[in-house]
């Protein structure tokens, strides 16, 4: 019944989990999912679908679709378009097209409605996989961060901006402080980087990336940026991660991070 949970995999059942008309179930030898009223020319002779090795898909609903839109559209900054698609949310019918209808007079919104929604849908993918590897006694997989860097180049812009003394530094100091950010084509803070150049290290103590625009690769870039101005100035990078944001580690990875230390604080609370 063991399966690899491939790229192509995953889009196959992102795109069946959405639809309601079919019975489909997957096929964990083949890796693929089948249309059980539709398969004839798949297999030599009529599958046995109680067989092992077929399983159900991840279950995904209408109201689950529903409460992504209800997720994302509260997370949004711009009052007047989170107006609109709650609007769009409470009608009494039609609700999937109307909320369609209203993003798509913002097409910068819209496509970070479709990168929101792809990725809340293959977390609920990733989740329902490791369920079934704990069953097989295996470790549980996280995401591989996607290359997005083609889309941030094209729909945001970063900038790079020195932080001098003020509330970043000490007169006492003898650190300096570097940031960058990631702003969209209409000037909307998107994300934002920074750190200080203390000695021969590069210590960064803000990493951040607004909920609605996660999952589109500016965290990665942003980070990018940094170690570039490290690498120039031969200076060594180092982050603290917090404990819920274990799903970037992959990310630092890539990047040639190494974790180093761990710190544990106790909260007087």
């Amino acid at each position: 019944m063991r399966f690899e949970l491939d790229k192509m995999l995953i889009d196959d059942i992102l795109f069946y989990m959405e639809n309601q008309d079919g019975d489909f179930l997957i096929d964990t030898q083949e890796g693929c999912v089948i249309d059980t009223n539709n398969c004839e020319d798949d297999y030599d002779e009529e599958p046995d679908f109680d067989d092992d090795k077929f399983i159900n898909l991840p279950e995904w609903s209408s109201a689950d679709g529903y409460r992504l839109m209800e997720h994302f559209a509260a997370g949004l900054k711009k009052p007047v378009l989170r107006e609109e698609l709650s609007r769009a949310l409470n009608r009494n019918r039609g609700v999937f097209r109307a909320f369609r209808d209203v993003l798509a007079q913002y097409p910068e919104t819209e496509k970070q409605w479709y990168n929101f929604k792809d990725r809340e849908m293959k977390n609920e993918v990733i989740v329902w996989y490791n369920s079934l590897r704990e069953e097989w006694g295996l470790e549980p997989i996280g995401i591989e961060p996607e290359d997005n860097t083609d889309l941030v180049q094209e729909d945001f812009v970063i900038k790079e901006q020195t932080l001098e003394n003020k509330e970043q530094r000490s007169e006492n100091s003898d650190k300096n402080s570097v940031c960058f950010i990631a702003e969209t084509a209409g000037g909307e803070l998107a994300g934002t980087v920074s750190a200080e150049i203390n000695g021969d290290c590069l210590q960064v103590n803000i990493l951040e990336v607004k909920s609605e625009f996660r999952g589109m690769g500016i965290g990665k870039t942003l980070l990018e940026k940094i170690t570039e101005k490290a690498d120039k100035e031969k200076l060594e990078v180092t982050i603290d991660l917090p404990v819920e944001s274990d799903f970037f580690t992959r990310t630092l990875h890539l990047e040639n991070f190494k974790p180093y230390t761990q710190r544990f604080v106790r909260k007087n609370d």
